[in-house]
């Protein structure tokens, strides 16, 4: 594909998709998106030339790798943190509105169905943090764990590296957050116990919306709303400071939901939280629009044009300090809520900040720098 096709590709209009077509259970994605760095791609253009073409395993597949590096330094300015590492690449929870599938494409992946099927493994991403927080002039900042993908994705049930990072980072103390929308992170309550008694851990969990239908056609491989409060519940009990995201917010979908997720938040131990306003960058804009019209198509004209609404006319935005929170009437009224709800149930009231004071390396007496 040239380079103009590339362009063409990402500046085109999506178009509505085709009545009857068949839709794939347990994913978010229902195709593949071109990848805007291949030079040549296959796809299959008519239904009728099937004497050359195998139709893709619909399987998860965990490709395993060695990875050169698990610590990134991350410079958007506007998403709070600085360092991230993702023990997976790719995520089979299927998030239809997830920014991450555009990374995919730097892998030779799409964004579409290839996320989530294709996942790749980082197997020695524990021996790199651990290289990683040996380094000298390592000051201790805060990691987040994950930045991009979930760490506790159905992946990590047979590889449990995330368990391998948190051993690490409690045995240097070094400060890590973490941001998940499975139950699994439950199978790591004794090592995140130890480490909040440090206070050298902070936990969220992203709840999008309690209607179950939506859920699951939105994000299929996530867990329940109702088990994402009993992690807040069961862990906030064991002393971690437990948080939620709101993200994203969907005009016309889940954005009337803010007030019953942080009051359910913070009945259950929750005492921070944070959102994220919808926002429709590379192929998540063409992902995303045929998600909806398969699935909402009596209001999915309306809801595409809020979302344009609120983003100067597009559904994409990539300008610092804006794209997170939108703009408009319907932006701000979103905003309102967060900060009136915010208040009402004593969210983000306590000063707290992850301890950086006691990081050591194996053999150090104490922090030397």
């Amino acid at each position: 594909m040239s380079e103009k096709l590339k362009q063409d590709h990402y500046k085109a209009a999506p178009q509505k998709p085709e009545e009857g077509a068949a839709y794939i259970a347990g994913r978010g994605a229902q195709f593949n998106t071109k990848n805007r760095f291949l030079k040549n791609e296959s796809t299959r253009e008519h239904i009728e030339g099937i004497d050359d073409w195998e139709e893709p395993d619909a399987r998860t597949v965990y490709m395993e790798q060695e990875s050169k590096t698990i610590v990134n330094k991350v410079e958007s300015k506007d998403v709070g943190m600085s360092y991230s590492m993702n023990p997976y690449a790719g995520c089979e929870h299927g998030c239809i509105y997830c920014y991450a599938r555009n990374v995919h494409e730097y892998w030779g992946y799409s964004a579409g169905l290839d996320f989530e099927r294709k996942i790749i493994v980082k197997k020695n991403a524990p021996q790199l943090l651990r290289k990683f927080l040996m380094h000298p002039k390592w000051d201790a900042t805060p990691i987040m764990l994950s930045g991009n993908t979930d760490c506790y994705q159905p992946a990590e049930q047979q590889y449990r590296l995330t368990r391998g990072l948190l051993e690490v980072c409690n045995e240097f103390n070094q400060p890590v957050g973490i941001l998940t929308k499975n139950s699994w992170i439950l199978k790591d309550k004794d090592v995140l116990q130890e480490m909040a008694k440090k206070k050298i851990v902070s936990a969220m969990v992203s709840i999008t919306s309690f209607n179950e239908d939506l859920r699951r056609s939105m994000e299929p491989r996530t867990t329940t709303a109702k088990q994402k409060l009993k992690v807040i519940n069961e862990l906030s009990s064991a002393g971690v400071r437990m948080g939620i995201m709101m993200g994203p917010m969907i005009p016309g979908l889940n954005e009337h939901e803010m007030q019953r997720i942080m009051k359910a938040a913070a009945d259950n131990g929750a005492t921070f939280t944070a959102y994220t306003f919808i926002r429709l960058n590379g192929a998540i804009k063409f992902l995303f629009h045929d998600w909806l019209y398969k699935n909402f198509p009596d209001r999915a004209d309306k809801i595409w044009h809020l979302v344009e609404q609120s983003h100067d006319g597009k559904v994409n935005d990539t300008r610092w300090g804006v794209r997170m929170r939108g703009e408009g009437h319907i932006a701000e009224l979103v905003a309102q809520q967060y900060k009136k709800y915010g208040k009402l149930y004593n969210m983000n009231a306590e000063e707290w900040s992850l301890n950086t004071s006691l990081f050591r390396r194996p053999g150090e007496q104490g922090r030397l720098f």
